[in-house]
């Protein structure tokens, strides 16, 4: 696969390092390119650097006891790996696997290189605390929603959190399955209710809001 062509000023996240820290960027920092749905990472591997999001969408996920995925959190452009940094400063192995929503790529800092930036740019040390803080506040909505609502309402969470401009969302039962750590039975008998009180509309890979406002009150 080609390599794509380094530019570090189109990444906003870089803009305040100092010029000595970005040629340092220059020579290490590496981009890498993969398709859709394709998983870069799987749990107890060794993970080479920290990553961000250059372009696309990364679904960081686990496995449940019963075989579900279940999504744990999503990194997003100009957003780090918060599970990398932890990896490289605490020489632990990934706790979970990683997999492309969209074509994606993300750029790879190598450890040894991220720590040396680290001890010297307020801008990575500014990254780092972001990354984890912002991690641990989607982590908790994420078990405040298993905790207080039943798997309607997070079914419903879901889908408006995900949803396009016109209300649409094109995932398959079984990748909503995955995200909400479930089955694709349970998914599609709460759909069949919330279809039989025309909440919405199915059709294959794809699920339309009719009633955006009232569907958002069941929450």
């Amino acid at each position: 696969m080609k390599k794509p062509v380094f530019e570090l000023e189109s990444f906003a996240v870089f803009r305040e390092i100092s010029d000595g820290g970005k040629e340092m960027l220059k020579r290490g920092l590496r981009l890498e390119d993969y398709p859709k749905k394709t998983t870069i990472v799987e749990k107890d591997q060794v993970v080479s650097g920290a990553f961000f999001v250059a372009r696309g969408k990364l679904r960081v996920f686990t496995i449940t006891p019963d075989g579900n995925e279940a999504t744990l959190y999503f990194i997003k452009p100009d957003e780090f790996c918060v599970f990398t940094l932890n990896c490289i400063f605490n020489n632990l192995l990934y706790p979970a696997w990683v997999q492309t929503e969209t074509q994606t790529r993300i750029g790879v800092i190598p450890a040894q290189l991220y720590r040396s930036l680290f001890r010297s740019e307020g801008t990575i040390q500014d990254i780092t605390v972001r990354a984890f803080s912002t991690i641990v506040s989607r982590l908790m909505v994420e078990l405040e929603l298993i905790h207080s609502y039943k798997l309607e309402k997070r079914l419903a969470s879901f889908l408006i959190s995900s949803a396009s401009k016109d209300h649409s969302v094109l995932m398959t039962q079984n990748e909503i399955a995955a995200h909400l750590g479930t089955s694709r039975e349970v998914v599609a008998r709460a759909l069949r209710r919330f279809v039989a009180e025309d909440y919405l509309e199915t059709s294959r890979g794809r699920i339309t809001i009719k009633q955006p406002r009232e569907f958002a009150l069941l929450l």
